[in-house]
Order: C-alpha cells, then sequence, then structure tokens
C-alpha cells in the first residue's frame, strides 16, 4: 500500500470480503442499484476506482463497470483457475472479478464489484448546513 493512504478500519463484514476474498450476497449492496453521479473509491485506502458513468446494470446482482480509471485495478488469476479476480491495484483490496467476452456492453468488459469494497464520493456533495446558512 502507498505510504500517502492509510487504512481504513474495516467491519467484520468488509474484512471477509476485502481481505479474505469473500463475496457478498448479490442483489443486496448499497451500491448495486445506485446510480448518482460521482467517483467509487476504495473502501480500505480511499484510491479512486471507477467512474460512474462506466456503470451499467449488468443484472447480475453487484455493480458493474466496463471500464477502471486508468492504472487503479490489478488483474489476478482466480484460485479456481477459471475467473479473473481484480484487487484496488493501490493496497491489494479484494474488489470482485472481471469478465469479457459477454457483450454486454461496446467495450466487452464488466467488472462484478462488491458493494463491500467500496466507498462512493459524488460530483456535487449536498451542501453542509453551514454552508447552507451562508
Amino acid at each position: 500500500m502507498s505510504g500517502s493512504q492509510q487504512q481504513r478500519k474495516l467491519s467484520a463484514e468488509e474484512e471477509r470480503v476485502i481481505v479474505h476474498k469473500g463475496t457478498e450476497m448479490p442483489f443486496t449492496g448499497k451500491y448495486y442499484i445506485f446510480w448518482e453521479k460521482g467517483t467509487y473509491v476504495c473502501r480500505r485506502c480511499g484510491a479512486k476506482l471507477y467512474r460512474s458513468e462506466h456503470k451499467f446494470e449488468a443484472n447480475c446482482g453487484w455493480p458493474s463497470f466496463d471500464e477502471e480509471l486508468p492504472g487503479a485495478v490489478k488483474r489476478l488469476l482466480d484460485p479456481d483457475g477459471v475467473r479473473v479476480e481484480i484487487e484496488c491495484a493501490n493496497c491489494g483490496a479484494h474488489l470482485g472479478h472481471v469478465f469479457t467476452g459477454e457483450h454486454l456492453t461496446e467495450k466487452n468488459s464488466r467488472h462484478c464489484v462488491n458493494s463491500l469494497s467500496m466507498d462512493f464520493i459524488p460530483d456535487n456533495p449536498p451542501l453542509s448546513t453551514m454552508e447552507k446558512a451562508k
């Protein structure tokens, strides 16, 4: 992990997914049906991973993206020897898997990502109470 970013405290369920390479239940993640504009970042280190304009509905039960931010994601052969696992390139947090050849988008790529592996930073965050009072 880069020296400029510190690891965030994880809940037991986040640790199961991010550290121990688990998978959250399909159709349950907070970012599965979520369409705000912004940037998805690694839950553990805060590194930028995906932009909302690359998110699409794949009907698979997990947030799906057809492109990552340059250099954000590392690909490794999954222990099952078939799938390709994806990790945060900065800290190695388990994100999910990437699939190609499904022809779901023009880019022909689906990053199937656990919501628990990400946080979201909106492009236009709501004004704080102090800013509204000004």
